[in-house]
């Protein structure tokens, strides 16, 4: 019997790893062009952190702002991003959003209406216009719900409650995944000739965030060990508006539609203080400035009880924020006793969004290794160095297509005589198997100090000392996470899980840190206490990361792909200039 007979074999022609917004729309669109699709997730299906998605899909189809068209959306995306984006994606993007909307209409998603019936919008931080296309504040559960049901109706194949730990290659091209059941700890093998990876973000490595448990830096780091390169990962979007009391809701997502629908920032002596950050835009202002007023309010001294800001929106009534804010209503009744149709939230920064991530294609979504596609947060390049609210959204639903499609255009092309390395499959089983073997300390204790460094070292503003500490630390954090020791079986064991996530989550936070320090200036959403102002020649390359041939790490900057002539045309002078 060789090695691999041993193991659960599942085979497809396209292997989807993730089950949110991006993940369900590559596998629908994969199995529309006529490939057998696996879909595997780390949940269960349903559960993905798009639910968690509040505020609205931004998308130019003008139907509350007449004169909104893709270039705006397309300009607001680039501005926002500090000019460091990647043009083509931003430009796919503002193009083809309209169109999956409305797709997603098609399909049965029921959108807040206009008094004529068509799909409403409202403003959103960040937009010149009313683009946000929503239902309530709970538009990512009626996205998910969407597509999870289009997909089973078509037929794909679910895995769920699945953690993948390798992905497989033949001849440097990709020919499966090797992965676990969570529920039993059996080992599971799947072959593919293309592989999509739609995982999500990286916000668990933070102490305070918005991020659910899955978000742990997984298809990142599949996809580095893989041959992958990684972008710019010192982009890191801490969300202005969280919940910071009581403590065991801290970091829970207030969404930006509680702004978007008229909400008002005020410190403890009731001054409106995003007049003196952004008084064109105020408190819809990007995300990146409104956290950093907020931190600053407290650092002078002006903060709320529990070092946040208040946020008010009980002056539009009842009736009307029951009916736009349903979620937020119940969210703060359940969880903190705050009835905020009669008063306010007390709100502060919470780590939300990765804008960096595995490097692709603009058009394709490809990776650097053959037959390996990466769509959605995992994804770097469309939202630069500061993500917009509502582009995420989608993002899922134009890159989740596209991904899909170019998988499935691969798979055909791709041999059917993939094989499968005995020896990869030893190895990855043997990585997974030796917790059990360690005599380290508990993983949880090593997650903890790794969410304290990174919190406090690496969060909203960075300087070179404090990067360097982390550095220095994040190598003992290593070293104390190799050797944590896993007690009893693998059948229902938490502590396994998070012994692999940790692994995961420090690799990740090494690329933010040694990232970060090699930006020396403040851009979106980096800020740098002890280089505050923005670089123009910053603004000319990306942080890529790649692995060495023997397993260092190995970054370098590169240049930035240069905007079309024509779309360079839509810009002032003077912004092309500054940058």
């Amino acid at each position: 019997m060789s090695v691999i007979d041993r193991f659960e074999i599942h085979e497809h022609d396209v292997l989807v790893i993730g089950a949110g917004g991006a993940g369900l729309r590559a596998a629908i669109e994969a199995s529309a062009n006529g490939v057998s699709v696996g879909l595997v997730c780390k949940s269960l299906l349903g559960k993905a952190h798009t639910v968690m998605a509040e505020g609205g899909i931004a998308a130019a189809i003008s139907n509350v702002d007449k004169h909104d068209d893709w270039k705006t959306h397309f300009k607001d995306t680039i501005r926002g991003g500090k000019f460091l984006n990647n043009w083509k994606m931003a430009e796919l993007h503002a193009k083809e959003a309209p169109e999956r909307v409305l797709e997603l209409e098609r399909w049965g998603a029921l959108f807040d209406r206009t008094q004529d019936g068509k799909i409403l919008q409202r403003p959103f931080g960040g937009h010149t216009c009313k683009r946000l296309c929503h239902v309530g504040d709970r538009t990512g559960l009626e996205m998910i719900r969407t597509l999870q049901d289009k997909g089973i109706h078509m037929g794909i194949e679910v895995y769920m409650e699945c953690t993948i730990t390798k992905l497989l290659k033949d001849n440097g091209k990709t020919s499966g995944a090797f992965g676990y059941w969570r529920e039993n700890g059996r080992f599971v093998i799947f072959k593919a000739k293309a592989i999509v990876l739609a995982t999500g973000g990286v916000g668990k490595a933070y102490k305070v965030t918005s991020n659910s448990w899955e978000y742990t830096s997984d298809g990142q780091i599949l996809a580095y060990n893989a041959g992958a390169e990684i972008l710019d990962a010192e982009f890191v979007q801490f969300h202005p508006t969280g919940m910071i009391w009581p403590p065991g809701v801290i970091g829970i997502l207030v969404t930006e539609a509680v702004r978007g629908e008229g909400g008002i920032l005020t410190n403890k002596d009731g001054f409106r203080f995003m007049e003196k950050y952004d008084p064109e835009r105020m408190e819809l202002s990007t995300r990146d400035v409104v956290a950093r007023s907020i931190y600053m309010e407290n650092k002078e001294g002006r903060g709320t009880p529990h070092g946040g800001a208040f946020l008010d929106i009980s002056h539009k009534g009842a009736d009307y924020i029951k009916k736009k804010l349903p979620s937020m209503y119940h969210q703060f009744k359940e969880l903190a006793d705050v009835d905020i149709t009669k008063g306010p939230m007390e709100v502060g920064p919470t780590c939300h969004y990765s804008m960096g991530g595995i490097r692709v294609d603009g058009e394709t979504t490809a990776t650097s290794v053959p037959g390996l596609f990466a769509a959605g947060e995992v994804a770097a390049g469309l939202h630069g160095a500061n993500r917009l609210g509502g582009n995420s959204l989608s993002d899922l639903l134009v890159f989740g297509c596209r991904s899909g499609l170019y998988a499935a255009e691969y798979a055909k092309k791709s041999s059917s005589n993939l094989k499968i390395d005995e020896q990869e499959i030893q190895l990855a089983e043997k990585e997974m198997i030796r917790f059990f073997e360690n005599n380290g300390e508990n993983p949880y204790t090593v997650h903890k100090d790794l969410q304290e460094l990174m919190q406090n070292y690496v969060g909203i503003f960075r300087t070179e000392s404090d990067l360097q500490y982390a550095i220095k630390e994040l190598v003992k954090i290593t070293d104390r996470a190799k050797k944590v020791k896993i007690d009893g079986s693998r059948m229902y064991n938490p502590g396994w899980h998070m012994a692999y996530d940790l692994q995961n989550m420090i690799q990740y936070s090494q690329f933010i840190t040694e990232s970060a320090i090699r930006r020396k200036e403040s851009r979106g959403a980096h800020s740098r206490i002890d280089f505050p102002e923005t670089d123009p020649e910053c603004s000319k390359w990306n942080n890529v990361i790649k692995m060495n041939d023997d397993g260092s790490m190995n970054i370098r900057q590169e240049p930035l792909s240069q905007m079309s002539e024509e779309l360079k045309k839509l810009f002032e002078e003077k912004e092309l200039v500054k940058k």
